[in-house]
C-alpha cells in the first residue's frame, strides 16, 4: 500500500529522473515532434490490453519509458529511449517494432506483456 510519504518519495524520484533527462528541445534540437502509437498486448484470451498514442513536443522531458499496464508488474515497462535516440541519430522518420516487458509478477520473471509500436519523428 502506498502511503503519503511513499508517494512523495516516488514523485520526487520521478521529478529527478525527468530533470536529469532534460528536454527534447535540448537533447534533440532538430526534432519538432514525436508521435508514438502503441498497442499493449498481454498473454490472455483477450490479448489487446490497450491502444495508446503519446505525443511528444519539444517542451516534453526526453525520457521515453512507458509503464507496463499489467497490475502487479514490478520493475517492468518499455524503454524506447535507445529506439528514439537511434532514429534521431540516423535521421529516420518512421520505425516499427515490438518490445517485451521484463518485469516480475509475484516475484517471478515472465513475458506477461509486450507492446507493438510505431514511432514517427518530424524534423524541423
Amino acid at each position: 500500500m502506498v502511503n503519503r510519504q511513499n508517494f512523495a518519495v516516488i514523485k520526487e524520484l520521478k521529478r529527478q529522473k525527468n530533470l536529469a533527462a532534460g528536454l527534447v528541445s535540448d537533447r534533440f534540437p532538430s526534432v519538432s515532434d514525436i508521435v508514438i502509437s502503441m498497442t499493449y498486448l498481454q498473454k490472455s484470451e483477450r490479448p489487446v490490453l490497450m491502444v495508446r498514442t503519446v505525443n511528444i513536443v519539444p517542451d516534453s522531458y526526453a525520457l521515453f519509458n512507458m509503464d507496463c499496464m499489467i497490475k502487479g508488474c514490478d520493475g517492468g515497462g518499455f524503454d524506447l529511449n535507445s529506439v528514439l535516440a537511434d532514429m534521431v541519430k540516423t535521421h529516420k522518420k518512421v520505425k516499427k517494432g515490438a518490445i517485451t516487458c521484463h518485469g516480475n509478477i509475484d516475484k517471478q520473471a515472465s513475458e506477461h506483456a509486450s507492446i507493438e509500436y510505431e514511432a514517427v519523428i518530424h524534423y524541423k
